[in-house]
């Protein structure tokens, strides 16, 4: 069975210094190799090819044979590495939390272990006779949550 860790670190040696990086690298037991990658910019059908071209050139099929799949994540598609938060900031996400509530809001800032959505909610003010729309900011523990995704309105 081929190495993930290899194929991994060989993804991670080609995206080296681009606005590009590795989500994820799954390999099935019938050595069928998926690899995700996402940018800062969006993925041009030439980056997946330059990624699929370094890892057969890394790992000979003719000693193990493999399939090679490259391709990019979905705009809708869960978050999967911190660095897709980084790249979201300031755009509208979905989180479910790990207790099953779920938020939509903006997401304002990302820490190493938490992340916090601006959430707008109706809010009864002292004083007022009606409640009015409040944003309030919420952190998250990345731990804590089932997934986080980009929100897309068309």
């Amino acid at each position: 069975m081929i190495d993930k860790l290899e194929i991994a670190s060989t993804v991670e040696t080609q995206l080296k210094g681009t606005d590009l990086f590795l989500v994820s690298v799954k390999v099935s037991k019938n050595n069928e190799v998926e690899i995700e990658i996402d940018g800062d910019r969006d993925i041009t059908l030439d980056d997946c090819v330059a990624v699929n071209d370094a890892v057969l050139a890394a790992h000979d099929r003719d000693k193990e044979d493999y399939e090679l799949t490259v391709g990019s994540c979905g705009l809708t598609a869960p978050y999967v590495v911190k660095r897709q938060y980084l790249k979201n900031i300031g755009n509208d996400v979905e989180v479910l939390t790990g207790d099953g509530i779920k938020l939509k809001g903006t997401l304002k800032e990302v820490g190493d272990d938490t992340f916090t959505i601006a959430v707008t909610r109706k809010v009864k003010l002292e004083g007022k006779k009606r409640p009015e729309m409040v944003e309030e900011p919420v952190e998250l523990r990345f731990d804590e949550i089932k997934y986080t995704k980009t929100i897309i309105d068309f």
